[in-house]
């Protein structure tokens, strides 16, 4: 029997990153990662400090942390709020035999220095939900989906306090949105001492509007000095473009 069949339950499967050497235990009935927790790692930069200390907010299955691994050094939390995610994540820690760098704390991120103390990390990730979670808002009716993609649970004004109030002085925020929110970002940021220093827009083909956002914050950062990355563009015709297969594949 292998590793996988033994960590596996029913409706589950692994998926994996070539890019990153990681494999994912993903169920559809659930939650299944997408290619912004792929962006989201990818935009992170490169740091193999020994002591280094990362958390990931709204953690999911676990994607974005690990796709890290090789990326970052020191340890990982995870923090998820859904249980059944929280499991997967633990399970998909152990698929790739990291148990000793990663720990997944499952609760609500507004409860995060229960686990981890205020101004302790180094960088700090997170791919939030994207929708304001209005009276009229269109929601999947499945709920583990819909807590992914509205903010039924957290929202944007805790996950950047949040994100701050983790950091220490010169940490890192990490965070994938949309476009369309980005002026409230902004200001949410600045309003909790995050600076904006790096930003990318992605676009799902040439021509088209962009879709998504990568932002780099540093807290407590000199005013001034963002840097606009240059657009990637994720399909070329019926393919990926080759930033995208990049980022995939290696």
């Amino acid at each position: 029997m292998t590793k996988e069949s033994t960590l596996l339950q029913a409706g589950e499967r692994v998926d994996e990153l070539p890019a990153a050497d990681i494999k994912i235990i993903q169920s559809d009935q659930v939650f299944a990662f997408s290619l912004d927790a792929v962006i989201l790692a990818y935009f992170v930069r490169p740091n193999h400090r020994h002591r280094l200390k990362v958390v990931d907010l709204c953690a999911g299955n676990g994607a974005v942390g690990l796709f890290l691994h090789e990326k970052l050094g020191g340890h990982f939390t995870e923090i998820e709020i859904q249980p059944r995610l929280a499991e997967m994540a633990q399970r998909s820690i152990e698929l790739n035999d990291l148990a000793d760098r990663y720990r997944v704390v499952t609760d609500d991120l507004a409860n995060v220095y229960r686990s981890v103390p205020k101004d302790s990390a180094d960088i700090v990730v997170c791919n939030p939900p994207y929708f304001t979670d209005l009276p009229q808002s269109e929601k999947n009716p499945n709920p583990y989906l819909a807590v992914a993609r509205h903010e039924i649970k957290t929202n944007l004004s805790t996950v950047v306090d949040r994100m701050s109030g983790l950091l220490k002085m010169n940490g890192h925020a990490y965070l994938v949105h949309r476009p369309s929110r980005l002026t409230e970002i902004l200001a949410k940021l600045a309003a909790a001492r995050l600076v904006p220093k790096r930003l990318q827009f992605v676009y799902p083909r040439s021509g088209r509007d962009a879709n998504m956002v990568v932002i780099e914050a540093i807290k407590d950062g000199k005013p001034g000095g963002l840097k606009v990355n240059a657009p990637l563009i994720v399909h070329q015709g019926q393919d990926y473009s080759p930033a995208v297969k990049e980022m995939l594949y290696g």
